[in-house]
């Protein structure tokens, strides 16, 4: 999948009410092959199906709900589109259903913690994953706002300490059979994590590749972003994303997960062009 020498953009579509981006925008199934078809066109080299939104806070979809949001999905873009699909889910069962339908990758929010079936589900589909750091006990509502103002957002040294517990994530989902060839890491901008922390770890991403996995950064339209820009909301938060992008790429990010594939692809392509 890294054999191009370049970064892989992967466009982020939810069909869901409530994420914080484009939620409630392309829940009908044709409107979402449209939009996948542009997001290829524009340069999506994977497109990432989201059938629950994972902003912290959001409302938790039951997996039967999940399953039914997405798997028609999945089965119309494997057919009518020449990209890897992503799941991005932390149920097992509706990541294994996925992989049935035709996903390639399994994206994970809890670094296979949070469903304990998950390990199991990556190992035996043969699927990339994506392990998130995410120090959240789970995404219930009320878990997700104690971590964003409690003590799960104190480190000692944030790079350090996400880079610590992401190998424990690489160990666990080992043990279950994923072989190393098939894991990618994801520092988790956003969860469990304070605006200067998110900052921080950001800008010091290029120190997990000590780890020895390809990375995925996901820093679309994310709070952080709208912070630095002088507290701007989600739908003016492009440009700061494109500089974040920028960003990943002269840290050899190997994959950036983004809402607007259009200029985020061509700002990767002139970056890589400059480093």
């Amino acid at each position: 999948m890294f054999a191009q020498n370049r970064p892989l953009i992967m466009g982020i579509l939810n069909v869901t009410p409530d994420s914080f981006s484009d939620g409630g925008s392309y829940q009908h199934i044709d409107e979402i092959v449209k939009k996948a078809r542009q997001m290829v066109a524009d340069g999506a080299d994977i497109i990432d199906i989201g059938g629950e939104s994972t902003r912290p806070g959001s409302t938790v979809v039951k997996v039967e709900d999940e399953i039914a949001r997405v798997i028609p999905v999945i089965k119309r873009l494997v057919e009518e589109i020449d990209v890897p699909i992503s799941i991005d889910t932390y149920k097992a069962e509706v990541a294994r259903q996925a992989v049935l339908a035709g996903a390639k990758i399994i994206n994970d929010i809890g670094g296979g913690k949070f469903d304990p079936d998950m390990p199991d589900v990556m190992a035996t589909s043969g699927a990339y994953v994506v392990l998130m750091h995410n120090r959240m006990p789970n995404m219930s509502e009320t878990d997700c706002i104690t971590a964003i103002t409690g003590e799960l957002t104190v480190y000692d040294d944030i790079v350090q300490d996400v880079m610590t517990e992401l190998k424990d994530c690489v160990e666990l989902v080992k043990a279950a059979g994923v072989s190393e060839d098939k894991i990618i890491l994801d520092p988790g901008i956003g969860f469990a994590k304070t605006v200067e922390g998110n900052v921080e770890l950001m800008r010091r991403v290029g120190e997990l590749h000590s780890l020895g996995y390809p990375l995925l950064l996901g820093v679309s339209k994310k709070g952080t972003i709208g912070h630095l820009l002088g507290g701007l909301d989600v739908a003016n938060r492009l440009e700061g994303t494109v500089a974040a992008t920028c960003f990943a790429v002269s840290q050899k990010v190997h994959i950036i997960r983004v809402h607007d594939v259009l200029e985020n692809a061509r700002a990767a392509k002139v970056m890589k062009a400059l480093v």
